[in-house]
């Protein structure tokens, strides 16, 4: 089992910055990948970005040169650091990571992110 424990969130202006941290506990040796998906009221849960335990990366569109995804595998910690904050990125942000064997997927418990304009 891993235990996936988000931090960071808040509210910010828009143009502002935030910096999302999840803490991996656990069976860490076993995730493939990390990641940062996103639920606004009344919307589907989205993938932001993810990192592979390679450190190969993925973005969504949305967060292309505004966002990045990094790693520190000391800390068993993924980062989301986000800039130029738009209102339409306002939701809670939740961190995932998805196992080697068996393929499970376990879930923080999100963070609101709210951006004012």
């Amino acid at each position: 089992q891993v235990q996936l424990v988000e931090s960071g969130g808040g509210l910010v202006q828009a143009g502002g910055s935030l910096r999302l941290s999840c803490a991996a506990s656990g069976t860490i040796f076993r995730i493939k990948a990390m990641g940062w998906y996103r639920q606004a009221p009344g919307k589907q849960r989205e993938l932001v970005a993810a990192i592979t335990s390679g450190g190969s990366t993925d973005y969504a569109d949305s967060a292309k040169g505004r966002f990045t995804i990094s790693r520190d595998n000391a800390k068993n910690t993924v980062h989301l650091q986000m800039n130029s904050l738009k209102p339409e990125d306002t939701a809670v942000y939740y961190c995932n990571a998805d196992m080697y064997t068996p393929p499970l997927r376990y879930w923080g418990q999100g963070t609101q992110v709210t951006v004012s304009s």
